[in-house]
């Protein structure tokens, strides 16, 4: 089926070439339409914008992490150049293209894509043609030609800061903390970023056990009747809540009769059972719930679930010292949650903070750290933390000028001199890679490499 009636006369322009920049580019493209790409990268890209093009004509198609007060976005508005982000680009194609898809989503701090994979998981073992995209793996624009009944997508603060127009048939909202805010400029800037997605549901999950997004729900439900709020948490649900029960995951939000209760799966069964997994797992198996699939369909789905690299990952176990590398712990919130998962921790963070502050996680989290090895920019940031709330802690600061598998060696090499038995060495930086690491993952192979070469007896 051809899009060309929704966007008859129109030529594109996509800003920026990443992944979602040229998968937007080869799907215009394949539909027949002229389509200029235009790379951020390019020190002179303003220039790229073609000379006397018609705004009447022109769609400009924008990808995730351009801020919407960059030159390149302030000059094409001031031409008069209709702007769309990739969503709601992609959810206009939808209208045609599969207009019986069905959409569900999720944001957070931290989560996300462990929750939209649990997500993609149930469809699995549910039998269900559903797939996870957005900001895993594949792109939206990617998944509307290949027959999919349900898309799950997980958003970034970055995609939702330029959607407006989707609606989804439920969406969860995981977490709120500090993250991104030289992207958004403050706080209240990302979390109102964050909470559009509360807006464009007809069923919003919140994590009750979060202060900050309970506090901002409860400003925004009296401006949406139209949503129904169903809470997570892990303590005992009330009607209309997911929660825990013992050891198993417990739904009283989706039964017909509220003094109801369908059991989901139980906690022993899933991949991890850490506070933050739990909550995810919750999330999942709530929007899993809100699309109709049955709670023994979730219960395969959750308990078969893998959780990728880099999350929580047993490296190695040798001499009664665990290894742990959490390299997707790229903000502080993040690595809260690894450092609650154990006591008596070495820990390794450090890297780029992105504006956040490292004041709260020190506060909640000293009495667990015997020891801290720091990298990265924003070492200073974080060991000024520390020594506020544990000033005799030992902190070994790395050489700034390191790099990749040689910064890992060194760091490894701090880490086990400083180790002994009942101790876990645990990498989550509570930041991001890019001054020493081309990615977390980088961060996190080359941290296991080096455990490996070095540790094992």
């Amino acid at each position: 089926m051809s899009i060309g009636s929704e966007f008859e006369g129109k030529n594109f322009l996509v800003i920026g070439a990443g992944v979602t920049g040229k998968a937007l580019f080869d799907f215009l493209v394949r539909h027949s339409f002229t389509v200029e790409l235009i790379d951020e990268r390019e020190v002179d890209a303003i220039h790229e914008i073609p000379p006397g093009i018609d705004p009447q004509k022109t769609i400009a198609v924008v990808s995730p992490g351009w801020r919407l007060d960059h030159p390149m976005i302030q000059e094409l508005r001031s031409r008069g150049i209709q702007l769309l982000s990739e969503i709601d680009f992609a959810w206009r194609v939808k209208t045609i293209l599969a207009p019986g898809q069905k959409w569900v989503a999720l944001t957070g701090t931290n989560g996300k894509t462990t929750t939209v994979q649990m997500v993609e998981s149930i469809f699995k073992t549910s039998a269900i043609n559903g797939v996870a995209c957005g900001n895993v793996g594949r792109t939206v624009i990617e998944s509307l030609e290949d027959g999919f009944e349900v898309l799950a997508i997980e958003l970034s603060s970055f995609q939702l800061a330029w959607s407006e127009l989707p609606r989804f048939e439920a969406v969860a909202i995981l977490n709120i903390a500090e993250d991104h805010i030289d992207w958004h400029g403050s706080f209240d800037s990302y979390v109102e970023a964050k909470m559009k997605l509360f807006h464009l549901s007809k069923i919003a999950l919140v994590n009750l056990s979060d202060a900050t997004l309970v506090g901002s729900i409860e400003k925004l439900e009296a401006s949406s009747p139209h949503v129904k709020v169903v809470g997570f948490h892990l303590d005992t649900p009330g009607p209309g809540e997911l929660g825990l029960v013992e050891e198993i995951l417990v739904d009283r939000a989706f039964a017909a009769d509220s003094s109801q209760a369908f059991e989901l799966a139980l906690t022993t069964e899933l991949p991890s059972g850490a506070s933050h997994n739990l909550l995810n797992s919750l999330a999942a198996a709530g929007l899993a719930r809100a699309l109709g699939i049955e709670p023994g369909e979730i219960a395969k789905g959750l308990t078969s679930f893998v959780l990728d690299h880099h999350r929580m990952e047993l490296i190695l176990e040798e001499n009664g010292i665990k290894w742990i590398n959490d390299s997707k712990a790229t903000n502080p919130h993040a690595a809260l949650s690894a450092l609650f998962s154990f006591e008596r921790v070495i820990w390794i963070a450090g890297g780029l903070a992105k504006g956040a502050s490292m004041d709260e996680l020190a506060r909640s989290t000293h009495h667990r750290i015997e020891a801290a090895i720091l990298i990265g920019t924003d070492a200073p940031l974080i060991k000024r933390a520390l020594l506020g709330q544990k000033p005799e802690l030992k902190i070994v600061e790395t050489d700034p000028s390191l790099r990749g598998r040689e910064l890992m060696r060194h760091v490894v090499t701090f880490a086990k001199s400083l180790a002994s038995r009942g101790n876990t060495v645990l990498l989550a930086p509570a930041c991001a890679s890019m001054d020493q690491f081309s990615s977390y993952a980088e961060r996190g192979e080359e941290f296991s490499r080096a455990v490996r070469e070095l540790v094992k007896s």
